[in-house]
């Protein structure tokens, strides 16, 4: 299964990976629209960490066994046939266990909406958003 994998030593931190991701996860898909009107703000399922001089973005992994869909207690978290860990917003009650037993620390909080933002690998595209538009190539998405 493909996966987005980040280059921590090409890395700048410039963010433009969590920007771009809002953008693709917004109603309008529109970088202006997304950022300045749209409310609640969408969320960006991606997070650059940064300790400098290293920084890198932090996304699902997609595990083999991933531990929040063992954790969730309402079913919110699966893993489906292509290996993704899918998230249905229906199903989440905002507990939040996803966030606690995962080891990367990827799946989001979303405060406004008392619910989780996690990675999805931008299913509408075919090659995630925040891999595309990487300025640095700091992102890839491929098969390891």
């Amino acid at each position: 299964m493909k996966r987005v994998y980040a280059k921590e030593e090409v890395c700048i931190g410039c963010r433009l990976c969590e920007v771009y991701c809002r953008t693709e996860h917004s109603k309008s898909k529109n970088i202006i629209k997304a950022h300045k009107k749209e409310f609640p703000r969408p969320m960006a399922r991606v997070l650059v960490e940064e300790l400098r001089p290293v920084s890198f973005a932090l996304q699902c992994r997609h595990c083999d066994e991933p531990a929040c869909v063992e954790a969730c207690i309402t079913g919110a978290l699966t893993k489906d046939e292509s290996g993704r860990v899918v998230h249905d917003e229906a199903k989440c009650v905002g507990c939040w266990t996803c966030v606690l037993v995962c080891p990367h620390g990827a799946p989001q909080r979303d405060l406004e909406r008392r619910k989780i933002a996690k990675c999805d690998l931008c299913p509408d595209r075919e090659t995630p958003a925040c891999v595309e538009m990487c300025p640095n190539e700091a992102l890839v998405y491929e098969e390891r």
